[in-house]
This record gives structure tokens, C-alpha cells and sequence, in this order.
């Protein structure tokens, strides 16, 4: 009777400890820690759905989301160092370049299986493995379809039908100052034209310009809401706000290109297996039918994914002209980021009213001489097209780490290094001579061209 009392003494007490570990959170019981935190520049409707499939793959471990503008979070993750969030989450490879070369970043590699090397002539991974493409990007032109027919404009497909004189004051753009994606598309643009050539074409497009955005959501937000017509966007902007409803379609110029939006661990981390399980997740097939979500829209890195995605939707495993006239170096936007960055701030961000003037009244000659040729005019033309597009750095000057490491991100309560203030000083009066000058001389063809 003893002996059988102590087995069911065993059987029960056997029972209840298997009962409590059932009962335990998953992800103790994976070995997972509770809590992760990752900071992004992607909005709450793209970061929710995955974060909410996650957490019901994975309950016990919460994920937390911080949300800061690319620069900005390259900047916290330099001043948290000694205590940093667990996880890098953007779409600038840039970005994640920057921080690898601090020795900010943790090596992992996932093991999930399914995910090419490249993504058209991009590496989808960083070769070394302290960051992981999950989503590619392309860049380019989102329009509000009723704002097109109410104001008589022809659909923009091309970077070039942006400088016309008919969108003037139709378009909006963020400060890439102040967003990734933007730098990732002026800096495209640099890269496919070429230095002179490229900052040529930003700046008479930049003519038009209605505004400049200083968060990324504004774009998308003004476009939906027809404050203006046409925005340069990166593409989920545009392909999910028409998924949602929106009267707005989303085009990709010819030069455009694609490459992974990425995600990494931090080094020093308190989450490193969170993180880790995360970002496989992100890779899984479960993770990357996420991606699909109408909210969301990005491009999966895996090819089995677009099998269930939707008429019509942008393939780039598919269509090889998607990104194919760029091929985008990393690492020469990241040796010229901040230099770019306050290049186009200086010449155009902090200058636009001006520059909208010259290009006005540029406009405004260019449509007097079609209709009465004059040689003097054309002559005077010429000098202000060429004031209002000529740039005050060289292609050589900007990919010097000499003069382009002196650049540092902009921070209110810290002023810009001794160097930086003195390059920035001269950009300022040159643009507001330039821009000026442009003006005079645009209004001297068109009293000519009378």
C-alpha cells in the first residue's frame, strides 16, 4: 500500500511539472528573452502586422518599436551605445554601413532557406552578415489621380518630366536630411546621371517644387490628400496607399533603383536570441506573406512569395528593368551621406523660395522664346539656366573622405563642427548669389524675347 501511494504520489507530482512547463511562455521555453527592442524608421503600418505575427508565433516575447527618422537613429544608436535598443530596422543600406563601420553591429545569419544572393545586381545580405535584406525598395513618382485631370497634367514616368514648366508647384519631396528613403533616391539619381549632371537634374526639378517635407510620411500624406499632385516617394508609399483606396497610382523611372530595406542586430543588445528569432521571421514564409498585407506592400526577397501576391504587382525577380540602369554602391553613399545631405539642404531645402523664383522666371523666357527667337535672349537663357544648376562641390571634392568626413548629422542642441560651418556658409551665399543671379538674368532674356 506504501509503494503505491508513492507511485501516485510520483504520478501526480510528475503530472503538475509537466502542467507548469506547458504553461510557461514560449519563448522561455525556446530560450527566448521577453522583451526586444528595435528602432526603425518604418511607420506603425508597416512595423504592426509584423511585430503582432511575431508575437503569435512567438507569445512571451514582446517587441517594442521605436520610431525614429534614419539619421536619427543612426545618431541614438551611436549616443546608446553602452545600452543600446536590440535591433536596426530600415530601408537605407547606407544607413547600416555607417553603423557596421562604427562596430556597431552584431554578425548574425539566418539559416531560413529560399533567399537568392542578389536581388537583380545587388547583394540581398551584407556579404560579412551584420545585416539582412527582408524587403527590396525601388524609388519614384507617386501622383493623385483626380489632382492630374482637375489641373490639366500630362503623368509623369520619367525624373525628366519633372523639370517641365507644367508642374511647377504640383510637386512635393522630403528633406533627405530627414529621410533614408529620400537620400537613397537623390543619391540614385547622383549615382545614374553622374555628379554634375545629376545635382543638375534635382535642381531644376527641384524648381517645381511645392515643398519639402521634413518627415517622409508627409509626402505620401499630402499626395493622398491632394494638397499636391505628384510626390518623389519610395514605393510602398505608393503602392499601399492605392491598395487602400487612395486615387493615387506610383510609377518607376527607368532610372531607379532596387535594394534590400534591411535589418540588424545591435551589438550589445540585451535580446540577442529575440533578435535573432525576429529577424528569421522576418525571413520565414510566414514572415514574408506579411509583406503582401495591403497596409504594407514591400517587395519580399523571397521569389516563392510573389506565387501569392496580387495582379499587377511589382516582381523585380521578374522584371529585369526594374533597377537595371543603376547599380547602387553603398559604399560611396555612405563615404558622401552627410555631405549630400547638407549639399541639398543648403542648395535647395533652406534656398527654395529662391530657387523657385529663378525657375519661374527661367520658365517665363523659355516661353517667350519659343514664340519669338531671339539670339541675345537665348544667350542671356543659357547664364541662368546654367546659374540655377551648377553645384559647388566636385564630383572628386565629395568623395574625399577628407572633406566629406568633416560632415555630421544635424543636431539642434549641438552646433556643426568648426570645418562643416565654413563649407556650409559658402554654399548658402553661393546658392543666394547663384539663384539671384539666375533670376536677373532670366528676366534680361524675356524683356529681349518681347
Amino acid at each position: 500500500m506504501i509503494y503505491a501511494a508513492q507511485i501516485i504520489r510520483h504520478t501526480i507530482l510528475a503530472t503538475a511539472v509537466a502542467a507548469s512547463i506547458a504553461a510557461l511562455p514560449a519563448a522561455f521555453a525556446q530560450g527566448l528573452e521577453e522583451r526586444a527592442v528595435i528602432i526603425t524608421s518604418f511607420p506603425r503600418d508597416v512595423t504592426t502586422p509584423l511585430v503582432q505575427a511575431f508575437e503569435r508565433r512567438h507569445p512571451g516575447t514582446k517587441i517594442e518599436i521605436q520610431s525614429r527618422g534614419t539619421t536619427a537613429a543612426v545618431a541614438f544608436v551611436r549616443e546608446t551605445r553602452s545600452s543600446p535598443p536590440d535591433m536596426f530596422w530600415a530601408s537605407a543600406p547606407d544607413a547600416f554601413e555607417v553603423l557596421k563601420k562604427d562596430k556597431l553591429l552584431a554578425p548574425y545569419r539566418s539559416t531560413q532557406p529560399g533567399i537568392p544572393e542578389r536581388i537583380g545586381p545587388y547583394p540581398i545580405n551584407d556579404p560579412e552578415g551584420f545585416y539582412s535584406g527582408f524587403a527590396a525598395s525601388g524609388y519614384g513618382i507617386m501622383y493623385n489621380t483626380r489632382y492630374m485631370r482637375a489641373n490639366n497634367l500630362p503623368l509623369p514616368t520619367e525624373w525628366d518630366d519633372l523639370k517641365k514648366p507644367v508642374y511647377f508647384g504640383h510637386v512635393g519631396i522630403s528633406a533627405p536630411s530627414r529621410s533614408g528613403t529620400t537620400h537613397l533616391t537623390i543619391e540614385t539619381i547622383l549615382q545614374g546621371e553622374g555628379w554634375e549632371k545629376g545635382w543638375a537634374t534635382l535642381l531644376e526639378i527641384s524648381g517645381n517644387l511645392a515643398s519639402v517635407s521634413d518627415r517622409s510620411f508627409g509626402v505620401p500624406d499630402a499626395v493622398n490628400s491632394g494638397q499636391y499632385g505628384v510626390g518623389i516617394v519610395i514605393d510602398f508609399f505608393g503602392l499601399s496607399a492605392k491598395a487602400s483606396g487612395f486615387p493615387v497610382e506610383f510609377v518607376y523611372p527607368s532610372l531607379t533603383t532596387i535594394v534590400p530595406a534591411n535589418i540588424a542586430v545591435i551589438a550589445g543588445g540585451k535580446s540577442p536570441k529575440a533578435s535573432a528569432a525576429f529577424i528569421d521571421f522576418l525571413l520565414s514564409t510566414e514572415g514574408q506573406e506579411v509583406l503582401l498585407d495591403p497596409k504594407i506592400q514591400r517587395l519580399p526577397v523571397r521569389p516563392d512569395t510573389y506565387a501569392k501576391a496580387p495582379a499587377g504587382y511589382p516582381n523585380p525577380f521578374t522584371n529585369p528593368s526594374l533597377g537595371a540602369r543603376v547599380k547602387f554602391d553603398a559604399d560611396v553613399s555612405e563615404v558622401r551621406y552627410e555631405l549630400v545631405n547638407s549639399l541639398y539642404d543648403r542648395l535647395i531645402t533652406f534656398r527654395l523660395k529662391e530657387l523657385n523664383e529663378a525657375w519661374k522666371a527661367i520658365h517665363a523666357a523659355e516661353a517667350a522664346l519659343a514664340k519669338k527667337p531671339n539670339a541675345d535672349s537665348q544667350r542671356a537663357l543659357a547664364e541662368a539656366r546654367k546659374l540655377a544648376t551648377t553645384i559647388p562641390v566636385t564630383d572628386k571634392e565629395a568623395n574625399d573622405p577628407q572633406i566629406a568626413g568633416v560632415f555630421q548629422p544635424a543636431k539642434k542642441d549641438k552646433p556643426a563642427p568648426v570645418r562643416q560651418a565654413e563649407f556650409e556658409e559658402r554654399w548658402d551665399a553661393f546658392a543666394k548669389k547663384n539663384y539671384a543671379d539666375a533670376k536677373v538674368k532670366a528676366d534680361q532674356a524675356l524683356s529681349l524675347a518681347r
